[in-house]
């Protein structure tokens, strides 16, 4: 379990930076936390390479004498602070060196604790308590009083705006180490800079310094509340924050009779992004959420102020965070359509598009029922999906019924939104369209061939569902009289058997057709999502052998160890293979697992997603039953999965109907192979092409057992609406079923056409 642990990085610099470095940001960074409070060293700093006690800590320009107590192991890797005098916790795992940390910045791992330096059992740790006296002459006790020099950071480094002095004199009166959210950016963690101080002028930070200075230097008349910081931030008086942060009141105060809120939600709020970038730098935490568990970026978005949005993102703020209703910043933003915020959301996190609140709504719901005409379109070009069921199963086209704005339903339908979807009632966006009385949507769905004979739950059409007599009511009318008269002359048409033969077990409807003959929609097998056993299997699902990776970002990057397994993370921010990712021998990939310390939303993470394309299941002319595309798919988007019933090789060999087996030939153990007959999903109508248009790869996702890879589909070259989806079957299969019968691809390059034998 040490070997899991994050260990600390005490003896690592970062390689020399070069440039000239003035002197001011030669000071020594060095905090000592003395019983709870903070004093600093002013030394000078003579070497450029900074360093840090473990990758959650800033980088620090460390003086000669605290770089050797890093590299003693004297600086505890969970706040970064020095642990050289009061008390702190003393792991000696070799007898002569000595690990320092707090008691509360022990690792925490299966509820043991261990020490972050070296991953050992902290239990052996002792408490030890260094008197004051023994403090260095060289680090003097903090006075909020003196004009200190600037506290170098990662801002300091050329591609990064410097920070102005003041917010560094109030990172060094932080009075307690505000919670962090498991979202919390890295970039915050490591110390980098924010941008926001460019926007606030240096004239007015020395003005307001000067006036500190002046204040410093009377007699203290008027102690301040701590709940007036929260009142001045909502006011904008930029002087009195700065001065009650100084004097140290806490930036994480939680104000009552305003749902709890913290100063920064107050300036979020009212846009004082200023305000913001003192708060954040006096230790404010960016995502502590209110009693309704909304954050400082969720309340800038409802409020529509673009310049604090833009900060708080800068800042490490976490765009995906929902409230107790399940709303994120981009359902807020879109619900009160605020264009510019939600076009600001999508280019920082465009993966959240689709999300879902408690009522299954996503953002482009709330702008379709509020109407917001140009915030449907932007959401619709960045790919919002709008066949997305809600709790009761609608579609957004029954939302543009709803509100009866038919030029958002005109987009819905060129968008491939499903006409005739029912909802739990029972209900097409027909039904309530005509319950609504909103003509023009009426007239527009029945122009797209909206069916006027479909009932619902309660044996109503959409006829039944409006006022006798009205306009709606005459349209509709008209409608079922010409249906009634070509009613028998439509025989060759496509007739709809099934609405969704996963019966809801996908995310995405899978519809069922017939436009050949009269063949019914299959029903000799069991649709399932993920592969099942029936026989006793010996699957290694054990957590505790999983690799996996410690990663606090989105996985992209090359240390990640679930990449690593499959030399490197594939798939790019859309979760799409590369256009160079090898198609005759494609690699084994390694997705993110439950024992990862990343989030669930990573990048590597996309066939334990499920299926996310619209396919369709029809009857053709000469194959059967084919699967085909709704929507146009660019290449390397995952399909779908091959799922069956998991069987060992020898029983595949009794089993007479071997049409579904798809053999797992890993060269590891015993051969398995999937059986789709009876248990299966629509991978096993998937037909053989000799110019396929899909690729087959083995992927693990919670467990890592070889011999049981997962068999996924991924578009291997771009895939226009209607085309039918196939797959090489390979030369094995076709050399045992050409006795039978020949290959019906029509391709012009077939091989194993009657012809070509």
């Amino acid at each position: 379990m040490a070997e899991e642990l994050p260990l600390c990085c005490c003896r690592m610099e970062t390689p020399h930076i070069g440039g000239s470095v003035s002197a001011l940001d030669q000071t020594c960074m060095a905090m000592e936390s003395i019983d709870g409070v903070l004093s600093r060293c002013q030394r000078r700093a003579m070497k450029q390479e900074m360093m840090r006690p473990s990758n959650t800590v800033h980088l620090l320009v460390l003086c000669e004498d605290h770089r050797a107590g890093m590299v003693k192991h004297q600086c505890c890797p969970g706040c970064g602070l020095f642990c050289r005098v009061g008390t702190f916790m003393e792991c000696r795992p070799y007898g002569s060196i000595s690990h320092r940390f707090h008691r509360d910045c022990a690792s925490i791992l299966k509820d043991h604790r261990f020490c972050p330096h070296c991953g050992e059992d902290a239990s052996g740790a002792k408490e030890v308590t260094v008197l004051k006296t023994d403090l260095s002459p060289s680090v003097p006790r903090f006075n909020p009083g003196l004009s200190l020099p600037a506290v170098p950071t990662m801002a300091t480094l050329p591609s990064v705006p410097t920070v102005p002095d003041v917010p560094q004199i109030l990172r060094a009166k932080k009075t307690s180490e505000p919670q962090r959210s498991r979202d919390e950016s890295p970039s915050r963690l490591k110390g980098e800079g924010v941008c926001a101080a460019d926007r606030l002028p240096k004239e007015s930070l020395e003005s307001i310094l000067m006036a500190l200075d002046d204040e410093n230097l009377k007699p203290k008349k008027v102690k301040y509340p701590t709940r007036q910081l929260y009142t001045s931030a909502k006011q904008g008086d930029l002087q009195k924050v700065v001065r009650l942060l100084v004097d140290g009141k806490d930036p994480n105060f939680l104000m009552e009779g305003q749902n709890k809120r913290t100063p920064l939600h107050a300036a979020a709020a009212e846009g004082h992004h200023e305000i913001c970038h003192m708060l954040v730098q006096a230790g404010a935490n960016l995502d502590m959420f209110d009693e309704e568990q909304r954050t400082p970026l969720m309340a800038a978005c409802e409020n529509n102020h673009l310049e604090t949005v833009k900060y708080l993102i800068r800042a490490g703020a976490a765009v995906s965070h929902k409230d107790i209703m399940g709303f994120t910043c981009l359902h807020l933003a879109a619900k009160l359509g605020h264009y510019e915020i939600v076009h600001h959301l999508l280019s920082k996190a465009s993966k959240h598009i689709n999300c879902q609140d408690d009522g299954g709504w996503t953002p482009i719901t709330w702008a379709i029922e509020y109407k917001h005409k140009e915030l449907v379109q932007l959401l619709l070009a960045r790919g919002a999906d709008v066949n997305i069921r809600d709790k009761e199963q609608n579609v957004c086209l029954h939302w543009a019924a709803l509100s009866g704005c038919d030029d958002i339903a005109q987009s819905l339908l060129e968008a491939r939104c499903d006409l005739n979807a029912i909802n739990v009632h029972g209900d097409s966006p027909l039904h309530v369209a005509a319950r609504e009385n909103h003509l023009e949507c009426v007239m527009l769905l029945l122009s797209r061939g909206a069916d006027v004979t479909q009932r619902n739950r309660d044996g109503e059409t959409a006829l039944d569902c409006c006022v006798h007599g009205s306009k709606v009511w005459l349209a509709l009318n008209t409608n079922k009289k010409l249906t009634d008269a070509r009613r028998g002359r439509d025989c060759h048409g496509e007739r709809v058997l099934s609405r969704d033969i996963s019966r809801g077990y996908e995310a995405v409807p899978i519809t069922c057709v017939n436009g050949v003959d009269n063949e019914s929609c299959p029903e000799n097998f069991k649709y399932i999502p993920d592969n099942c056993v029936t026989s006793p299997l010996n699957i290694d699902k054990d957590i505790t052998r999983l690799q996996h990776c410690s990663c606090t970002d989105d996985c992209s990057s090359s240390t990640c160890m679930c990449g690593q397994l499959s030399l490197q993370c594939w798939y790019d921010s859309e979760g799409r293979l590369p256009l160079d990712f090898c198609q005759r021998e494609p690699l084994v990939l390694f997705e993110c697992n439950h024992a990862c310390s990343c989030w669930r939303t990573c990048r590597n993470r996309v066939v334990q997603n499920g299926l996310r394309v619209r396919l369709q299941l029809f009857r053709t002319q000469k194959m059967g039953w084919g699967v085909r595309a709704l929507q146009d798919i660019p290449q390397g988007t995952f399909i779908c999965e091959y799922v069956g019933e998991i069987i060992t090789d020898a029983e595949a060999d009794k089993r007479e109907n071997d049409f579904f087996l798809f053999t797992l030939d890993n060269k590891v153990g015993d051969v398995h192979c999937i059986d789709a007959r009876l248990f299966g999903n629509i991978g096993r109508f998937i037909n053989h092409l000799c110019e396929p248009n899909l690729l087959a790869v083995k992927v693990f996702t919670m467990h890592q057992d070889l011999r049981f890879p997962r068999i996924s589909f991924f578009s291997s070259r771009p895939i226009k609406a209607g085309d039918q989806i196939g797959f090489d079957y390979g030369d094995h299969y076709w050399r045992v079923k050409s006795k039978y019968f020949s290959c019906q691809c029509g391709s012009l390059k077939c091989r194993f056409s009657a012809a070509s034998r």
